[in-house]
């Protein structure tokens, strides 16, 4: 009776659902289907502008092979998962494999080309060339580049401009009516959005994989100089590198570069390079065959809650200008270590990453806008940007002890200042740093010196003991110099 009971109770809301309900399930299957078809249609669109890259370098082979694999198991093969596993990944085109170079085994005198292969994309062509677009990593070195497009047409190419600081490069090659791609608008990205990444992963010619855009704005991960990362869970391989990231619309809207990766291959984090950054560069080195870039001549660093506080501020809105070198354009304009930019040509300024591509990005001769925090209170400077030149300059031992934050330091003497080619009677040289201090924690290190102590200059390793023994709240603000780049640090302790 229980059972009759419950499917008349059934049969009964099924005739009370609403007619649109099955129609409305329908409708999702047609959704899906809808979006796959967009997918379809950018692989049709963009596939055609993607190449695959293929590079050869010719290295001199070494006569004798002194030592063997040091994971030998017994047997001659040296490697420790067996000849086996390694083909699988690199075929048999590692004649240096240690099967072919046991202790004593004399090797062929001949030259042997190195292959890798990568991605890229066509960026724009004339009546004579096509310029294709890639990373440095990829083509940098090597003697002999080839094209490969989907329709099975080869090419070989040439370098047209590397620029290693953005890890772009800009190859050619004697063709023309080659499909350009369509490039889209960064700056309408949106994170959440659908993408598409279009390669070679694994020499696997002309992949699609697909995901959203994770995050934008990645900077500070050590990748490149300069860095400005969209950041994607689409999967991104060895061999996706160079080729395009595209939205829905079939435009691309920046250039696959690297991997976040523990296992050599994807695990769900993919770094690209936007296009107007790409563009940017792309444009230059074609036309110039050189990047040029704006110099300001400053150190900078995130505006910390800690720092934010030492310096009186209201908020961490900004970066902090750490070190001015001498005779540069921000120097000769009047900007000081201590500053605060919290305006760059009228932009508000919140990360280092982004003023630093900013400033590269201006014209030398230019002018710049800033707005400045100095005393607490509000000021505007103008700065004409210099270009940039790799030019760099370039920055130890017994001692006087502050137990309280873990490091020990020395007054620097003639002696040791010209150890450590530096100004003697500037600063105290760290020479003992404690494992699990305060000052280990904030990345100080033996060697480093420190030159002000909640912004007054130590110039003795007595001075700095004073002005730590009278800081307020058992907190010190200590300006920090290690290789020639200061920056400013808050130490505190119970």
């Amino acid at each position: 009776m229980f059972a009759y009971r419950n499917f008349f109770v059934l049969l009964a809301l099924v005739l009370l659902m609403p007619a649109d309900l099955f129609a409305q399930q329908g409708n999702g299957v047609e959704s899906l289907r809808q979006t796959s078809k967009a997918f379809a249609a950018v692989a049709r669109k963009v596939s055609p502008s993607v190449v695959l890259i293929q590079v050869e370098r010719e290295t001199e082979a070494m006569q004798m092979q002194p030592f063997g694999f040091p994971f030998g198991n017994g047997d001659g093969d040296s490697f420790p998962f067996g000849d086996e596993f390694f083909r699988r990944f690199f075929g048999d085109r590692l004649p240096d494999s240690p099967r072919h170079n046991l202790p004593g085994k004399k090797k062929q005198d001949k030259q042997r080309s190195v292959v890798g292969q990568g991605s890229g994309f066509v960026f724009t062509a004339n009546n004579k060339k096509t310029y294709i677009l890639t990373n440095n990593h990829v083509v940098e070195g090597n003697d002999k580049i080839s094209v490969k497009f989907l329709d099975g047409r080869e090419f070989e190419a040439k370098i047209k401009g590397t620029d290693p600081k953005s890890d772009i490069a800009v190859i050619e090659i004697e063709a023309s009516g080659l499909p350009a791609v369509q490039i889209g608008d960064y700056s309408q990205l949106e994170v959440g959005e659908w993408v598409v990444a279009i390669g070679n992963p694994f020499g696997l010619s002309h992949t699609l994989t697909v995901g959203v855009v994770s995050a934008k704005g990645r900077t500070s991960l050590g990748i490149n100089d300069y860095e400005d990362f969209i950041q994607t869970d689409a999967a991104i391989n060895p061999g996706n590198s160079g080729g395009p990231l595209v939205n829905l619309d079939g435009e691309v809207i920046g250039m696959n570069t690297a991997i976040f990766s523990r296992s050599g291959g994807y695990m769900g984090i993919g770094f690209a390079i936007p296009i107007n950054l790409v563009q940017r560069i792309a444009n230059q080195l074609i036309e110039k065959g050189e990047v040029v870039r704006g110099y300001l001549g400053i150190m900078i660093q995130p505006l910390t809650a800690d720092l934010a506080k030492s310096f009186e501020l209201k908020n961490e809105k900004g970066i902090l200008i750490a070190q001015v070198t001498k005779n540069s354009p921000a120097d000769k304009a009047g900007l000081k270590a201590g500053d605060v930019i919290v305006n760059f040509q009228g932009r508000p300024v919140s990360e280092v990453g982004d003023f630093r591509n900013q400033v590269a990005m201006e014209q030398p001769g230019s002018k710049v806008e800033f707005d400045i925090i100095r005393d607490g209170k509000q000021r505007s400077v103008s700065v004409k940007i210099d270009k940039l030149t790799d030019n760099k300059l370039a920055a130890q031992e017994p001692s006087q002890a502050s137990e309280k934050l873990g490091l020990a330091v020395q007054t620097i003497t003639a002696d040791l200042a010209k150890q450590l080619g530096i100004k003697a009677g500037k600063g105290v040289v760290v020479t003992e740093v404690a494992p699990g201090s305060v000052a280990m924690m904030a990345g100080i290190s033996r060697g480093s010196v420190i030159l002000e102590v909640n912004r007054k200059a130590v110039n003795s390793a007595a001075e700095f003991d004073q002005a730590v023994k009278s800081s307020a709240n058992n907190k010190v603000l200590l300006l920090v110099r290690d290789d020639d780049v200061s920056r400013y640090v808050v130490l505190s302790w119970r």
